[in-house]
């Protein structure tokens, strides 16, 4: 995607909840690159507009990419002098500004597009973080809600092996069969912030003795959550179980974060 308008870029971003870092030229004395105001935008992956290339633009990319591996949020002034040691010739003097935008968010994989997936993923859909859903069936997404990527997929084991470390997985497929496969998978990962199969104490029992059975510890299926849902959130309709999970989920993404950031 290529934008001229920084503020369209913004947009666009923040619609996609990309975490990204504004890079401002705040002044400048001498001969530089580009005036005071000169934006551009750097996100993990991409940038938008510059600030006049060079070894200057290199350095302050490297710098934001740090910021936002960093997860800092602190906004941060930075003076460059444009000489022979900065690998420019320009001789003046500049000082960019960064500001961290869109702080990271949780990835959830939610398998399943039955009721409850259906009555998850509008819940999801409203909170702060990137959802996939993904179901074999490709009848059931409907009119997902915006922000949502539906995935209809062969064989969804293929999403938990794409998936980012660090993800949130939400089982709740038609075929306890293929919940199990998952389970197997995502606990192979054993990268992952949080997973749960919806199902009582007996389907976990039943899962756990075949999980055992192809070599998984106590304190690996010790994280698996099955049955999921604060339990003070009861009720069996759609909706009350997709309010019990959703529940679940952002009470662990917030302790996550509040850790990280007294770290």
């Amino acid at each position: 995607m290529i934008f001229h308008d920084w503020i369209a870029t913004l947009h666009q971003l923040r619609q996609q909840r990309t975490p990204c870092v504004l890079i401002t030229v705040l002044s400048e004395r001498g001969s530089v690159p580009r005036d005071s105001g000169s934006k551009m935008i750097v996100t993990a992956s991409d940038c938008f507009q510059t600030i006049g290339g060079g070894h200057l633009e290199y350095e302050c990319i490297a710098m934001a990419r740090r910021m936002l591996t960093a997860k800092q949020t602190a906004v941060h002034s930075e003076t460059f002098s444009l000489g022979a040691r900065l690998g420019q010739c320009c001789g003046g003097m500049t000082t960019i500004l960064f500001e961290p935008l869109l702080q990271p968010q949780p990835q959830i994989l939610l398998f399943g597009a039955g009721h409850v997936g259906q009555a998850l993923v509008r819940v999801l859909a409203t909170l702060p973080c990137h959802i996939r859903w993904i179901d074999e069936r490709d009848n059931l997404f409907g009119a997902a809600p915006e922000g949502v990527s539906c995935c209809q997929l062969e064989d969804p084991l293929d999403a938990v092996l794409e998936a980012a470390p660090d993800s949130y997985f939400i089982i709740m497929t038609h075929d306890h069969q293929r919940d199990l496969a998952l389970c197997e998978a995502i606990l192979r990962r054993g990268d992952f912030r949080w997973f749960g199969v919806i199902g009582s104490q007996t389907k976990r029992d039943r899962f756990v003795y075949r999980l055992q059975g192809k070599g998984f510890s106590e304190q690996q299926l010790a994280t698996m959550r099955c049955p999921i849902g604060l339990p003070a959130v009861t009720g069996k309709l759609p909706a009350e179980i997709a309010v019990a999970v959703a529940a679940e989920i952002i009470s662990h993404y917030q302790a996550v974060a509040s850790s990280e950031q007294s770290a």
